[in-house]
C-alpha cells in the first residue's frame, strides 16, 4: 500500500492505493477514506496515462512524467505528491536524483555507477502494465549511485539513480 498526499491546485486530498496482485492495471484506492476503484493502463512515452476508468467513469486524463501536472476535460491542474510514509517530499527531477513515475519491475539497467550520462540519456526499463519505459537522465553528469537491479520490484517514487 501507498500512502500519498495529493494536491491538485489548491486541493488536497489524504490518498491509499493498492495494485491489484493478479492485474497491473487495477488499483483499491481510498480518496480521503472513500474507496475508489481505478483502472489506469500505462499510455506513451510523453505522459503516464491517456485513459482511466474512476468509480467505474471513463476519463481523458494526461499526467506529466515529473508529476508536476495533471490535465483533463476541466483544463491543466498543478500537481503536488507527497509520499506519507517518508518523512521528505520527493525531490523534483532536475536535483540529479532519478525516482520511479510508476510502479513496476526493473526490466534493465542501461548504466552503471561512474559512467558520464548526457542529459535525456535511458537509464533504467521499467515495466508497469505490459509496457517498457525508458527512464531518462534528468541531466547530464555521473552516475553517482545506482539503487536498482534487473528484476528488481519498484513503487512509484521509490530511488533510481543518483546523478552527481
Amino acid at each position: 500500500m501507498t500512502r500519498l498526499q495529493v494536491t491538485v491546485d489548491d486541493q488536497t486530498y489524504e490518498i491509499e492505493v493498492r495494485q491489484d496482485g493478479q492485474k497491473q492495471d487495477e488499483f483499491e484506492v481510498w480518496v480521503d477514506g472513500v474507496k475508489v476503484p481505478v483502472v489506469a493502463p500505462l499510455a506513451d512515452e510523453n505522459n503516464l496515462l491517456e485513459w482511466a476508468l474512476i468509480d467505474n467513469h471513463p476519463y481523458e486524463i494526461a499526467i506529466d512524467r515529473q508529476l508536476g501536472w495533471i490535465r483533463s476535460w476541466s483544463g491543466r491542474h498543478t500537481l503536488h505528491i507527497r509520499d506519507l510514509d517518508v518523512l521528505f517530499a520527493r525531490p523534483a527531477g532536475g536535483d540529479g536524483r532519478v525516482t520511479a513515475p510508476i510502479p513496476g519491475l526493473i526490466a534493465k539497467v542501461l548504466v552503471a555507477e561512474g559512467d558520464a550520462i548526457e542529459l535525456g540519456q535511458p537509464l533504467v526499463v521499467l515495466e508497469a502494465m505490459k509496457m517498457e519505459n525508458e527512464i531518462r537522465a534528468s541531466r547530464s553528469g555521473t552516475v553517482a549511485v545506482l539503487h536498482v537491479q534487473p528484476g528488481q520490484t519498484v513503487g512509484m517514487g521509490d530511488l533510481l539513480v543518483e546523478i552527481g
